[in-house]
């Protein structure tokens, strides 16, 4: 089984599209299309539907896609392994990330590991819909979340400690809350599906189901929402502690904390065996981000 149809079958499935694989690999066309005809060939299974408009992958293919993936990075690790420590990383490194963490705090640190790895080239994905790695055709995830998926290996990177804010000319024309079930009587700005906030008080957790006067899918903007003055929004530190420095935010209810099981993880799946260029990527970002993280100190 030819490596290199191996490599571009995954990076077809990533892409849904044989000619746009085939220019990542340096291959026209017609030698993409007869790299796939020929891995079909000796598996002896159509792998692909192809049509005018697009490429998908038939239930052998899904079924098959895995497979490659684990071939493919378990030579990179046994080339590993003959290269000791002397091993240069090389190659494309595929990563997923949320999209307002990974444009705020990934690629400065990206920018640094490129100049310490001058042999690996990133692509970036940047999205708030948890994807799929393997189908997706990526090395690692960076996932702000509550790690529940066995099927994954997860380093933690930071913890995601939020607040609650709003803007000074909000509150001084409604006013700081007290006590949490004061915000019922506000404008808040939610991300979409937490509109239910959970406070830490001496007589234990407290929920409050939130009223949204605006919402959103993305925490960069709730954040500017809540600086225009729209509301009261909860925010990861993360995402605000420019605003909160500069004071145009200001946190509120400090003294109930905001229960919150969510961290910063980096995700590869278990059953991949650790490719050099996603361990030295990891080992930079936990370096990086080690400690208390840098939105975190005072």
């Amino acid at each position: 089984m030819n490596v290199e149809h191996l490599r571009l079958f995954t990076r077809i499935a990533a892409l849904g599209n044989i000619s746009q694989a085939g220019l990542e690999l340096g291959l026209s066309p017609a030698v993409s299309s007869s790299h796939m005809n020929k891995l079909e060939d000796s598996l002896g299974t159509r792998l692909l539907h192809r049509t005018t408009r697009k490429v998908s992958l038939t239930e052998d293919g899904v079924a098959f896609l895995p497979h490659a993936a684990d071939i493919l990075e378990n030579i990179e690790v046994a080339k590993a392994a003959v290269g000791g420590a002397n091993v240069v990383p090389k190659g494309r490194l595929r990563i997923t990330a949320p999209a307002s963490f990974g444009r705020m705090h990934l690629i400065p640190v990206i920018d640094d590991f490129l100049s310490e790895y001058p042999d690996l080239d990133v692509d970036l994905h940047l999205s708030d819909t948890i994807v799929n790695l393997v189908e997706g055709g990526f090395d690692v995830a960076i996932r702000d979340a509550k790690m529940t998926d066995s099927s994954m290996i997860a380093r933690k990177l930071a913890p995601d400690n939020r607040v609650l804010c709003a803007a000074p000319r909000y509150l001084k024309e409604l006013g700081t809350p007290k006590k949490p079930e004061d915000l019922l009587n506000h404008r808040c700005v939610n991300l979409m599906g937490l509109e239910a906030w959970t406070f830490k008080t001496l007589k234990g957790n407290k929920t409050v189901k939130t009223k949204n006067r605006f919402r959103t899918d993305n925490g960069e903007a709730a954040r500017d929402a809540a600086t225009q003055g729209l509301g009261i929004t909860m925010l990861s530190t993360w995402c605000c502690y420019k605003q909160l420095k500069s004071k145009e935010l200001v946190q509120v209810l400090k003294k109930y904390p905001i229960v919150n099981e969510v961290a910063l993880w980096a995700v590869y799946p278990s059953s991949r065996l650790l490719a050099p260029k996603v361990r030295v990527f990891i080992d930079h970002l936990a370096g990086h981000f080690s400690g208390t993280p840098y939105w975190d100190k005072k």
